[in-house]
């Protein structure tokens, strides 16, 4: 299982939300490229950027300072974020991004978002469905997890058959920033509907265990974030307790 150390970035510095709330930002340091650099050194071969400015204003926002994280160092960047065309994709990956993160408009927009994975192949983009519960139902939140989508988890996922996508992030919004653990029930769901679909937990990740635990369960990735700031373990024993990807 890969861990993806995540850095979220809002105005240049690395936060977190609470719950995807832009108005429950924890400033964390102003020096994206120095976390990096010690993701890298830590042995992380993949980190997760977001561009938190980008989801919530709907257009790219900092993806020139992604473009220069992913040029000055030696590490695999997944990044999305204001997202919301084929030259948005292909303008990240030609900075060096090496795979793109596509969240809204994947239900939005799957015959659009279908195309991109056609043109710059599965392996380039990641969908990102981030949900929150309804009754029984799990239901993808949009646009910087402000607006409710019109359908569900599984039919968002059913535009996308199997042979199309590849890889998908699954965020349980409740969850995100709270360290209250993944969302194991949902994620296992998941990777029995949807075997062909390499799932990457995200949201909660508290302990070392709780990447164990998802890493058990048939996760191929698990983004971490919060736990990390907050020296709740180092990246050395989160990478040491995976297993190999």
């Amino acid at each position: 299982m890969i861990v993806y150390p995540a850095i979220d970035l809002k105005d240049g510095i690395c936060v977190r939300l609470m719950h995807g709330r832009f108005d429950a930002v924890t400033r964390y340091d102003d020096q994206p490229a120095a976390r990096l650099a010690t993701f890298a050194a830590a042995g992380a071969t993949w980190a997760h950027i977001v561009d938190l400015d980008g989801a919530e204003a709907g257009r790219a926002v900092q993806h020139a300072l992604i473009g220069d994280l992913a040029r000055a160092i030696d590490i695999r960047i997944q990044s999305g974020g204001g997202v919301r065309s084929a030259d948005d994709v292909a303008a990240l990956i030609d900075a060096g991004v090496a795979r793109v993160v596509v969240g809204s408009l994947a239900v939005s927009q799957p015959e659009t978002v279908a195309d991109w994975l056609r043109r710059f192949g599965p392996d380039r983009i990641t969908l990102a469905i981030d949900v929150k519960a309804d009754g029984d139902r799990w239901v993808p939140a949009l646009k910087g997890w402000t607006e409710a989508a019109g359908v569900d988890l599984w039919t968002a996922l059913d535009r996308y058959p199997p042979n199309l996508a590849r890889h998908l992030l699954v965020t349980d919004v409740g969850r995100d920033g709270a360290l209250t653990g993944p969302n194991l029930d949902l994620l296992g769901e998941i990777i029995r509907r949807r075997p062909d679909l390499k799932v990457q937990a995200s949201g909660g990740v508290a302990t070392v265990a709780d990447l164990t635990a998802a890493a058990a369960l048939g996760c191929d990735g698990a983004i971490v974030g919060r736990a990390l700031y907050e020296n709740r373990f180092t990246l050395e024993e989160a990478l040491a307790a995976r297993e190999p990807a």
